[in-house]
């Protein structure tokens, strides 16, 4: 696995053959040092540079390596994908965890990069390596207290703080998008600490599907937000959208310029499309030793005592 920081997915230090590298962004971070917690845990940690000038040196510490689990996104990933590659890596899983790409509309604002990603995947499969996407829709920790960011992930997406999707469980506000067909979306999710669990079940499977798709539970928002709405002892200030009204607020969002409130409505709207809902979890019947916590009890155990 390959990552800035891989301390969230802990789940998957089940032996040493799994590399850890604690990588930067080329030109916009210093040189991370290697973890000693990870190491502590019995992860091979190393230290690798995606930049262009570097690639020699990053083919050279993936060789030997069987599996590549990515978390990092946009020119790195590419660079990674490129050299796990050219080291003759078997498997390579993207910075995926989230809904279906099939679902995906051909211009993507949340893209960050992952189309690409996916085609030059799709380039090296048919020369030998395989490659998974794995599906988890929306992770638990987005409504825990201080959201993603507070769990280190999704920091640069710029939608990972508490409020930016759906619930702002702190303050009792949701927002509640409905489909074209004037019912709740309907979203599936998981928490962190589950997906490294089925992430690392899944280095043992034999062959790789090119999609694996693992969830924790499934429902509509409404009743997301009652079950916050029950944790927290009091009702939410609900805001409410279908499809003309999430058009008419991303159109005023973009007039203003302004990006973030951009991002929060078009994940609205992906959700209100279906993107992170899918029927059929092939990665949960694959690996049944994995049994995933359920959203009330995730959440209850988040926001117990606050």
């Amino acid at each position: 696995m390959f990552a800035k920081d891989a301390s969230y997915f802990t789940g998957l230090a089940i032996g040493p053959f799994i590399s850890i590298a604690a990588v930067p962004w080329p030109g916009s971070l210093p040189l991370l040092k290697p973890k000693p917690h990870l190491t502590a845990l019995g992860w091979q940690v190393v230290v690798v540079s995606y930049a262009d000038s570097h690639r020699q040196d990053l083919t050279f510490k993936l060789a030997g390596v069987g599996t590549v689990i990515s978390v990092v996104s946009g020119p790195a990933q590419i660079a990674l994908i490129d050299a796990a590659a050219q080291a003759g890596v078997r498997r390579f899983a993207p910075a995926e965890f989230e809904g279906q790409s099939a679902l995906r509309p051909q211009s993507d604002a949340l893209d960050r990069g992952k189309r690409t990603a996916l085609e030059r995947l799709r380039y090296y499969q048919a020369r030998g390596m395989q490659y998974t996407s794995f599906v988890c829709g929306i992770l638990y920790e987005r409504f825990g207290p201080g959201g993603m960011n507070a769990a280190r992930i999704g920091i640069r997406s710029g939608i990972g703080a508490e409020g930016d999707y759906l619930m702002a469980i702190s303050h009792k506000r949701a927002q509640i998008p409905y489909t074209a067909g004037g019912q709740p979306a309907t979203v599936c999710m998981t928490s962190a600490e589950d997906v490294g669990k089925f992430v690392a079940a899944a280095i043992g499977l034999p062959n790789w599907p090119t999609e694996l798709r693992m969830r924790g539970d499934r429902m509509n928002i409404s009743r997301l937000v009652h079950i916050a709405e029950i944790i927290r002892g009091a009702s939410f200030e609900k805001a409410q959208y279908n499809t003309q009204s999430m058009q008419s607020e991303l159109q005023l969002a973009q007039t203003s310029g302004e990006i973030q409130r951009q991002l929060r409505i078009i994940s609205l709207i992906a959700t209100a499309n279906g993107r992170f809902d899918f029927q059929t979890p092939n990665l949960n019947t694959m690996v049944i030793a994995v049994a995933p916590k359920g959203f009330q009890t995730w959440l209850q155990e988040a926001w117990q005592g606050r």
